[in-house]
């Protein structure tokens, strides 16, 4: 074969020189193979030869802060994947099964008759009632109050406001100590009236009596010279055949008699207790700003009038002397005074209340036969609780350290004369404390003692202090609140103690012998329990709604009847029995059957305090909102010294 070399060279292949350079070259390679099999090769190498290596798994993971095991790790990661799971699982079916709310555990007789008690007072409204009074029988009333009046009195709108027990007379004196007690009881216990689910009505009760007393002066003036100190009239002796509120038996709904209003222009008794009627009101009241201070303004035009023109209001022949004759004036100053000065903070009437003088004409340091009765008439023991409670929690020191540690001592004292180990009062053989010695309408002044002992008690241990001492023998706080429940019970003859905790069985047999534990076995509040007074003194309820109006006289039938009355007075607590345990459920004997304002508000102030737990304690702040602090605020400290 040829070819034409084109660089001018011959292109003959020859196919022996073929062969033999083929064999060279296998010789060649065969040498390479055994130089390369005899060498390892490097990574790199191989990686040429080979490509890429599989790599090996790790047997750690490196989280950045530590380095676990890989088997650990994934073990961990699916357990928290699992729970998660399992979870997110059991939280679907507990939202998805129906769900069976456990109830709230069923209120306790105290709280019971506490919301039957409150209503009484719906009951014994005057004017234009709201429409939510809930009291079937009653509606408008005496809307001319004050207006037909003519004896020539300034006031000429006094529609509104309470009647003051079975009948349709409205005494100012007594009607301003229940609204005080009850403005005392809610700055106390408002947490208690607001698991009673009663806060608001209580509080709408307080405002109604407020509102109306604010109408018997000019409260918008800083001085005044006469107040309005009843509506209507009561007296019946000396054969006078005018019609009246006493010599008449009529629905409040159907009065058409003249109602003639009193008014005084020295009553310094009247115009104290209404001072600290507005002022303990006005604390109730401070979140409404507007109205706390007017109910302040008002009370402050009170207190000076009631300093500046001194007298009693049921002297030189009042009507009100019949009925609620007034003592003195020296323990309203002391209890208006310390009302006054919780509402304002101002110290001039700490320094009035707290002073030896006035402390002295008080009787704060002689005893006597009603020493010790809280009651519409002797402020002065309850006045001694308030300033105690001022050295217990605030120990305001100089210059009254020596009266308010007076009023301390003699009110452990008081707490003492309580206790059945004392023979201060006599009791009853069914173990009714006769604070009034026997007279009749005991279990007014009974509750008021059995709020007083349940505060104090409420009060010994806010201050983490265990007890008190009587003499050389030291008693629990627990002896208080026993001996109140045993006075005012709240059960049903034969039931159970519901609510009751075994601590408090002593000062509670008042409560407990008032609502049931007695050798009557009745309860003396109406509406409570299974027995109960059925014929009540009272003209409202006694007097069927029926449309037809009844005359003054046409209505004596119904209080002659012999039948229970036929409108229930829920929550209305009568007179009471005699100092024998004796009882007559008989209409025509207010000794025994009459309701009264003041009763109630002792009696709502001690169910408050001792219903519900233990666990919910008195509000120790409120009462105090608008004290100063006692001491002046510490100097910041000096500057850091620089060289």
């Amino acid at each position: 074969m040829f070819g034409r070399d084109p660089w001018g060279g011959s292109l003959e292949m020859n196919h022996a020189d073929s062969e033999s350079a083929h064999d060279e070259h296998n010789r060649n390679v065969n040498d390479f193979d055994k130089a390369a099999v005899s060498r390892p090769l490097d990574e790199t190498q191989q990686s040429w030869l080979l490509g890429p290596t599989e790599k090996k798994k790790k047997k750690y993971v490196d989280l950045g802060c530590v380095i676990v095991s890989r088997k650990i790790f994934v073990w961990t990661v699916g357990l928290v994947v699992g729970v998660g799971f399992l979870a997110g699982f059991i939280a679907l079916i507990v939202n998805t099964v129906p769900r069976h709310h456990k109830h709230p555990p069923p209120p306790d007789n105290y709280t019971i008759a506490l919301q039957k008690a409150l209503m009484f007072f719906n009951a014994q409204k005057s004017g234009k009632l709201p429409k939510h009074n809930n009291v079937s029988w009653r509606g408008n009333s005496c809307l001319n109050d004050g207006k037909a009046d003519k004896s020539g009195a300034v006031i000429k709108d006094l529609v509104g406001g309470y009647y003051d027990a079975g009948d349709t007379i409205k005494f100012h004196f007594p009607k301003a100590f229940a609204m005080t007690m009850l403005s005392w009881s809610v700055i106390e216990y408002s947490a208690k009236y607001e698991a009673a689910g009663e806060l608001d009505h209580v509080k709408e009760i307080i405002k109604w009596g407020t509102d109306y007393f604010l109408k018997t002066f000019n409260s918008s003036a800083d001085s005044i010279n006469q107040i309005v100190s009843q509506v209507g009239k009561g007296d019946t002796s000396g054969g006078a055949t005018d019609p009246n509120d006493h010599s008449c038996w009529m629905r409040p709904e159907d009065i058409n008699y003249p109602r003639p209003v009193t008014e005084c222009s020295s009553c310094s008794d009247l115009a104290a207790e209404m001072a600290a009627a507005l002022a303990s009101a006005s604390i109730v009241f401070k979140d409404n700003k507007p109205y706390s201070k007017k109910l302040v303004r008002g009370a402050a035009t009170l207190w000076q009038f009631a300093r500046d023109q001194r007298g009693i209001y049921s002297s030189g022949g009042a009507d009100a002397g019949m009925f609620y004759n007034s003592s003195m004036y020296w323990d309203e100053f002391v209890w208006g005074g310390t009302w006054m000065y919780y509402a304002t903070g101002n110290q001039s009437y700490l320094y009035l209340s707290s002073h030896p003088k006035l402390a002295k004409h008080a009787g704060a340091f002689w005893g006597g036969p009603d020493y010790g009765v809280l009651s519409w008439d002797n402020k002065l023991t309850g006045a001694q609780v308030l300033l105690t409670r001022l050295r217990l929690f605030l120990s305001p020191g100089y210059p009254y350290e020596e009266t308010l540690h007076t009023y301390h001592n003699q009110t452990s004292i008081i707490m003492c004369s309580y206790l059945p180990y004392f023979k201060s009062f006599n009791r009853t053989k069914g173990g009714l404390i006769q604070l009034n010695h026997g007279r009749p309408q005991p279990l007014q002044y009974v509750v008021n003692a059995a709020f007083l002992a349940t505060l104090y008690s409420d009060y010994l241990d806010a201050a983490d202090t265990p007890g008190w001492y009587c003499g050389p023998n030291f008693y629990s706080s627990n002896e208080l609140r026993k001996f109140a429940r045993t006075q005012v019970c709240i059960i049903v003859v034969g039931g159970k103690m519901g609510g009751l905790d075994n601590r408090s069985i002593h000062w509670s047999k008042w409560i407990d012998y008032i609502l049931g534990k007695n050798p009557k076995k009745m309860s003396y509040i109406v509406g409570f329990g299974n027995h109960y007074p059925k014929q009540v003194h009272h003209r409202g309820a006694s007097i069927p709604k029926n449309r037809i109006k009844y005359s003054c006289t046409g209505g004596t039938k119904w209080r002659d009847a012999k039948s229970p009355n036929p409108n229930t007075i829920v929550g209305a607590m009568v007179a009471g029995p005699d100092r024998h345990d004796g009882f007559l459920d008989v209409r025509t004997n207010y000794n025994y059957t009459e309701p009264t304002l003041a009763g109630n508000a002792g009696l709502v102030a001690a169910l408050v305090a001792l219903s519900g737990d233990r666990t919910t304690k008195i509000d120790q702040k409120t009462i105090f909102s608008a004290v100063p602090p006692m001491y002046p605020n510490p100097p910041p400290p000096p500057a850091p010294w620089k060289p």
